[in-house]
């Protein structure tokens, strides 16, 4: 059975950084895209970042790019994000995902087939 399991969130002030961690079990994905959404009260899911299988290809919403960093370590089956300069507007819950059949980074949710539970990042102003 696949797991993907968030850690990492939690309460930080306006300026602060925060590193998001996500392992899976249950399955290797050093071959596949994974990526980071996240979604506010209110508002739609949105796209964070993704990384390709390699990690040499990623990308980034315009709404957070400068400021996050996504990396993977394909030997712990683990994807990160760094988020720097966190922002009132950065606070969500933040989900990982990966693309079981894909090995290069997308935006597009629907292309995610596994899902993490969420952790929650609160940025106070």
């Amino acid at each position: 059975q696949v797991q993907l399991v968030e850690s990492g969130g939690g309460l930080v002030q306006a300026g602060g950084s925060l590193r998001l961690s996500c392992e899976a079990s249950g399955r290797t994905f050093k071959r596949n895209a994974m990526g980071w959404f996240r979604q506010a009260p209110g508002k739609e899911r949105e796209f964070v970042a993704s990384i390709s299988w390699s990690g040499y290809s990623t990308s980034y919403g315009e709404s957070v790019k400068g400021r996050f960093t996504i990396s993977r370590d394909n030997a712990k089956n683990t994807v990160y994000l760094q988020m720097n300069s966190l922002k009132s507007e950065d606070t969500a819950v933040y989900y990982c995902a990966v693309d079981s059949v894909r090995p290069f980074s997308t935006a597009e949710a629907f292309k995610y087939d596994y899902w993490g539970q969420g952790t929650q990042v609160t940025v106070s102003s």
